[in-house]
């Protein structure tokens, strides 16, 4: 780790500078206003493909250089961490290349396409001893991370069965326009692995391990207007047509190695629906459930109240007791979407300084493409299929 003549330095190199760039770069800017950190973050270098475009956005996010050479950059010797924020089709050679020089690794998710690759990069970073963590950042919820202090303690007995649904609208139209979230090539599949992997990552993190999926997918909107530009969840389209090669609904079911059941659903086409992440888990004593629509607030069922006064009641997780809201604003004063990327930046910086294995690590990145691939192969095969097991 690079030093400072009065603190300590952690220099970063992000691959990646559109929309996950600028979330990214948010966080590296911020972490260390807030949390007291061990080294200070230092934003050295950004990596495009536009050359022009990514010098804009290095003076526009405080990046010290620009490049559109990643190998370069994962290579150089100031660079101790390598942020990978690009589409999945290039997170592998990414990461195997970041490992093999020796630096720490942060990658967006789904970690890889399939099991072989995440496979691949998990092997590169142990191999290499240095620390790897995927961004599953809606973990860096304060109520989310309650909810999983509660279940851990107790509060809602044995898990027996949860609800995993994540719906989104901005493809319902379906004269908007092609971009590569909508190719296989290059988004690996769509609603699936998109959103499915955050409700996957929801699942273990709070219930366990998934043994055993059967799902279906769909494409209903089949061909769409070609594109022209595009930027985030916005684009543009030219002349012609172009044919989708993903999915835009998942369902499916599960069954966890300790016995509890559920249902997971994922879609870009549920009209109204902005960013509705949300889960419900029911237990033999009570029922936690939360929606990132309504993200500073977990919602609690106690079957051990008084039977006059039971009924569920709101927490407000922004309050200085509450996992990360401490390092925030005053009691009451919510958070929002780009404070879960900060969240995450600051446990990053933590463990690598401390020495710490990250959560979520690779592993649990490899583990919930396992589920993924499962699903897929249970639409083939038409039957319950078992996840493969990782370790």
């Amino acid at each position: 780790m690079a030093e400072s003549s009065s603190r300590r330095v952690l220099n970063v190199a992000l691959i990646g500078y559109k929309f996950m760039g600028r979330a990214h770069s948010q966080a590296w800017r911020t972490v260390g206003r807030f949390f007291d950190l061990d080294a200070a973050p230092v934003l050295k270098v950004v990596c495009g493909r536009d050359r022009e475009a990514v010098a804009d956005f290095a003076a526009r996010w405080g990046w010290e250089e620009s490049t559109d050479d990643w190998r370069g950059a994962v290579s150089r010797p100031d660079v101790d961490l390598v942020d990978i924020s690009t589409p999945g089709y290039t997170h592998c050679d990414i990461a195997v290349a970041a490992a093999e020089a020796g630096k720490h690794v942060f990658c967006e998710k789904p970690l890889a396409f399939t099991v072989a690759e995440s496979r691949t990069m998990l092997e590169a970073v142990r191999k290499a001893g240095v620390k790897h963590m995927v961004n599953f950042n809606y973990r860096r919820c304060p109520a989310v991370a309650l909810a999983k202090q509660m279940i851990s303690q107790g509060a809602i007995g044995e898990v027996r069965h949860a609800r995993f649904t994540y719906l989104q609208d901005w493809l319902v139209n379906p004269q908007f326009p092609m971009n590569w979230r909508l190719r296989k090539e290059a988004a690996g599949s769509g609603a699936h692995g998109d959103l499915g992997a955050h409700a996957i990552d929801l699942a273990r993190f709070l219930v366990g391990e998934i043994s055993e999926v059967v799902g279906q997918l769909k494409t209903f909107i089949a061909e769409r207007p070609a594109e022209g530009t595009s930027s985030g969840l916005t684009a543009t389209a030219r002349e012609g047509t172009e044919r989708v090669t993903v999915d835009d609904y998942s369902a499916f079911l599960a069954r966890f190695a300790h016995g509890a059941l559920a249902t997971f659903e994922a879609t870009r086409l549920a009209p109204g629906r902005k960013n509705h992440n949300r889960f419900e888990i029911n237990g033999s004593r009570g029922t936690l459930a939360w929606c990132f629509e309504d993200l500073n607030y977990l919602d609690y069922y106690s079957v051990d109240d008084p039977a006059a006064q039971q009924g569920f009641r709101r927490i407000i997780a922004t309050e200085g007791a509450h996992p990360y809201a401490g390092s925030w604003w005053p009691p009451a004063h919510m958070l929002g979407y780009d404070h879960g990327f900060v969240n995450a930046a600051a446990d990053l910086v933590s463990d690598v300084t401390r020495d710490r294995s990250c959560q979520p690590c690779f592993l649990d990145g490899a583990r919930c493409v396992a589920v993924l691939e499962a699903v897929e192969k249970s639409v083939a095969s038409q039957s319950w299929t078992p996840v493969e097991r990782i370790d």
